[in-house]
């Protein structure tokens, strides 16, 4: 059984801080051992369930050389394969393996979300809605999209209770969430100690793997219409011009595909790694 883990940062127990997340920040050495320490949890509780392989995707954008490269190599469980990336998604081999389950580890609320912790979507400063066929999403919806274009159903996620609450709104009762803390604010919230937060994860792992029998891949639908509604016109100025995109307002883009991961390699300019057959 394989199990990927999509892990960010933001909704780690112990994490409330932009300054936990930013590389560079003073903080942020404590955040990635933070980070590291709940994505072990995750792996150990797969393995409890019964996976033998398990993938890890870092999917944080921190900064510099640690975007996509926040987890510290030599405290991660020696049993998980990482992959480090140079942008998202720019490798998919997991998932085109075959993957049973996937867990959305540290993850946050979307963009204007008044109790999530650091909430925002994608770009923070720059996007303000996502919507897949009308639908509003965050983050932990692009996840599940793209293990849903791959067969893989996301049955896991971990964060604060804003996360947690859109995720399940999103995916239904197949996701076990994981709530580690509370958002009072946008930088404040009322935490479970990270040693506890880690402990409750790891049940949970195991027990979403003994619970995966009848889980479904999310598909926002077909054909799929991608929205975004932009901050600001300079971000929106990036997208406007990309093939296969449409103005449909003042800062709103659509793209249309058909199916998801069509749609959003178009708009997102995705390129997908591919090994050579000369390996």
């Amino acid at each position: 059984m394989r199990v990927l883990i999509i892990s960010d940062m933001e909704g780690v127990s112990g994490i409330v801080r932009w300054e936990q997340v930013s590389a560079g920040q003073p903080m942020y050495e404590e955040g990635r051992r933070l980070y590291t320490a709940d994505v072990n949890a995750a792996i150990r509780g797969a393995f409890a369930g019964g996976a033998d392989d398990v993938w890890v995707m870092d999917w944080h954008g921190a900064g510099g050389g640690y975007s996509f490269n926040s987890l510290i190599p030599e405290e991660l469980d020696e049993r998980c394969t990482y992959v480090v990336q140079e942008r998202i998604p720019q490798y998919t081999g997991p998932l085109e393996l075959g993957c049973d389950a996937a867990f959305l580890v540290g993850m946050h609320a979307r963009a204007g979300t008044s109790d999530g912790i650091m909430n925002h979507t994608v770009f923070g400063s720059q996007w303000h809605e996502l919507r897949f066929n009308g639908v509003l999403v965050g983050e932990p919806g692009v996840n599940a999209a793209l293990c849903g274009a791959f067969d893989c159903p996301v049955v896991l996620v971990t964060g604060d209770e804003a996360v947690c609450r859109q995720t399940a709104e999103l995916l239904g009762p197949q996701v076990l969430p994981v709530a580690v803390k509370q958002g009072i604010g946008a930088v404040s919230g009322v935490l479970i100690p990270p040693k506890r937060a880690r402990r409750m994860i790891e049940n949970a792992a195991a027990e979403a793997i003994g619970q995966l029998a009848g889980a479904k891949p999310y598909d926002p639908g077909r054909p799929c219409e991608i929205e975004v509604l932009f901050q600001n016109t300079r971000a929106f100025d990036d997208f406007r011009w990309r093939p296969g995109v449409e103005v449909a307002g003042e800062r709103r883009i659509v793209v249309t595909g058909p199916d998801w991961w069509t749609a959003w390699k178009n708009f997102a300019e995705v390129s997908v790694y591919r090994p050579s057959s000369n390996g």
